[in-house]
């Protein structure tokens, strides 16, 4: 039998459901956390005056300070190409900026210089002839840590200077024991919550890159701005990347230390407590009120829900309910009447009395058969009730399929429209006075198929059949399966992913692969190209003596135009080839030229002896 409750129960219940509503309402209209400032200034150093440009490093400062604005830092200062005296100032002006932030971030890409254990920033006006200049037209790398220094929170110096530094080769010692270093040196900072991170472990040189940016910036872009990521498990992330795109020849490496607690660049979002479905709250507690199945808990629900689809099936079950009580109580008094006419005609009563009698029982049947009909309406409603809800619940699962369905789909437009956002950032001007244009996939998909060694064809902006075949080369080799009918995002990315070359290098008879082209096969005195492109040995026989018979005159053929001139024939045999690439040689006595055959899948004269 279902359990009874009372009609004071399913109040407190009910009540007791209420109070958790209501608590995780006032839980989702707390006050939002306080949001830190961020300040960050970036500098790229490509046009150096006394040395040569390096190609990176404005292209990396520019797609850094993308990254940081994209972020949400509060400001972002960018610096291009900038003198000594020019640095000082900036410094100076952002270690304003720092004392009012929360988190200060400093990245220079550039020229470094390691001298006697320090490490200083190399302007672009820098000459350093001798390495006393150092401390005149550098800047320390203290003076750096010094203009991030206010931040209350994390102070962060990101340092893509450790490429091989020219000046340290022409500098001249003022003291013949003098280090200057090789990269830059190990440091430890002074203040707490401070990192340093090198784009190379001390005292290793770091790449400047075949592209456009420096694989260090490549990583840095795509894992240190992620949500919540802590800063030491995203230079983690760097590192792996940079070894993978260098073949382990550069590590990147921080030093300093921060807290026990995650410490990131851009918050995590903030979770914010889902809110409540009315819906699934009545739907919980109609089920509970159908388990219990009396009048007093379909009261109470009604009570609590006066209206919604779930409010009108607790009526349809609450008048089923009273339906078939009342069908009860209706047989009831139709067998009690029934019975008590069957006693009054046995003990023989008076005619109107059993009269009465028969009246009652007809009325009692009535009223049966008249309960009987009304419960079975109720039962026809609540199956009615019943099958709308089954509809309506499809209905709700459809639609919650094509909710997911359109949130994927937008997850996906969102993650490609990120990737053409990064593409872009990695593809910025390399000179202030550069105009930024759109990306050219096609033409910059056949100039990356080109660097792998993939494409030998022109590089333009149309997608030809040529391209096409670049690409299904890329796929033969790599084992992709990317889409070669169009210039894809998707195939630029993977692409770019390949550091070294791909696709091998053919080159053609009489030549071999030299790095990335093809130089012509020497071989030693006494020895040939084969035709296996191998250098082999010239096998001479000898020639056999015979008794001369004079021969008739006869005038010899023409020289090809292409021979050079040789003074004395050499002694011939038959069979012997005299003509190839090289030119040809004068025909052996007793000898004339023969058939033109093949040699190494090229034409090649012969000639016959007697």
């Amino acid at each position: 039998m279902p359990t009874i409750l009372s009609h004071g129960d399913i109040r407190a219940v009910i009540s007791f459901r209420s109070f958790v509503l209501a608590a995780a309402i006032l839980a989702t209209t707390g006050v939002s956390a306080f949001a830190d400032k961020r300040v960050a200034l970036v500098i790229g150093n490509s046009a150096y005056k006394n040395v040569a440009r390096l190609q990176n490093p404005a292209n990396d400062a520019a797609a850094v300070a993308g990254m940081f604005k994209s972020a949400g830092f509060d400001t972002v200062e960018s610096r291009l190409n900038v003198t000594v005296s020019e640095l000082r100032k900036t410094l100076r002006e952002f270690g304003n900026k720092s004392r009012d932030a929360d988190v200060a971030v400093v990245y220079y890409a550039g020229h470094g210089i390691e001298l006697d254990g320090n490490n200083y920033l190399i302007p672009t006006d820098a000459t350093l002839e001798t390495d006393a200049d150092v401390l005149d037209e550098t800047l320390p790398l203290d003076r750096v840590l010094f203009a991030v220094e206010p931040a209350r929170q994390l102070r962060l110096v990101i340092l893509d200077a450790c490429r091989d530094n020219p000046f340290a080769k022409t500098m001249k010692r003022t003291i013949a024991s003098r280090a200057v270093g090789r990269g830059l040196a190990k440091v430890e900072p002074s203040s707490p919550n401070t990192m340093i991170a090198f784009a190379a472990k001390a005292g290793s040189t770091a790449s400047d890159g075949d592209s456009k940016n420096s694989p260090f910036a490549t990583a840095l872009i795509d894992h240190l701005a992620k949500p919540g990521l802590d800063l030491r498990k995203a230079f983690g992330f760097v590192r792996d990347d940079v070894l993978k795109a260098t073949n382990n020849a550069q590590e990147p490496f921080i030093y300093g230390s921060l807290g026990g607690n995650d410490v990131s660049l851009v918050p995590a979002p903030a979770v914010v407590a889902a809110p409540v479905d009315q819906d699934a709250s009545m739907r919980r507690d109609y089920e509970f009120a159908d388990r219990v199945g009396t009048k007093p808990v379909w009261d109470a629900f009604i009570e609590r829900y006066p209206s919604g689809f779930y409010t009108a099936l607790a009526k349809a079950q609450r008048d089923k309910l009273m339906a078939e009580l009342a069908r009860l109580e209706a047989t009831m008094r139709a067998k009690a009447a029934l019975e008590e006419q069957s006693r009054l005609a046995i003990e023989g009563a008076k005619a109107d009395e059993q009269t009465r009698a028969a009246e009652q029982a007809k009325a009692a049947e009535r009223a049966r058969i008249a309960a009987e009909l009304a419960k079975k309406a109720e039962e026809a409603k609540v199956a009615e009730a019943e099958r709308v809800k089954a509809a309506a619940m499809a209905k709700a699962t459809e639609q919650q399929a094509e909710r997911a369905k359109a949130a994927e789909e937008a997850k996906a437009a969102a993650e490609k429209k990120a990737r053409e956002e990064r593409l872009a950032a990695l593809t910025p001007p390399a000179d202030k006075s550069d105009q930024p244009t759109a990306v050219d996939l096609p033409r910059s998909l056949q100039a990356e198929l080109r660097r792998v060694g993939c494409n030998t064809g022109a590089i333009d902006a149309n997608w030809s059949a040529a391209a096409q075949k670049a690409l299904d080369l890329f796929n033969k080799h790599t084992g992709m399966k990317l889409d070669v009918k169009t210039a894809s995002i998707d195939a630029l990315d993977a692409v770019k992913g390949k550091a070294a070359r791909v696709c091998p290098l053919i080159c053609e008879y009489g030549f071999k692969a030299d790095g990335d082209r093809c130089s012509k096969i020497t071989c030693r005195a006494g020895y040939e190209v084969g035709h296996d492109n191998t250098c082999e040995k010239i096998e001479v026989r000898k020639p056999t003596a015979r008794r001369e018979e004079p021969q008739p005159k006869r005038e010899q053929p023409a020289r090809s135009n292409a021979a050079p001139e040789v003074s004395r024939p050499q002694a011939s045999e038959s069979g012997q080839i005299i003509c190839r690439n090289g030119g040809c040689r004068p025909v052996g006595k007793g000898c004339r030229i023969g058939s033109v055959k093949q040699y190494n899948g090229q034409n090649a004269q012969v000639e016959v002896c007697n």
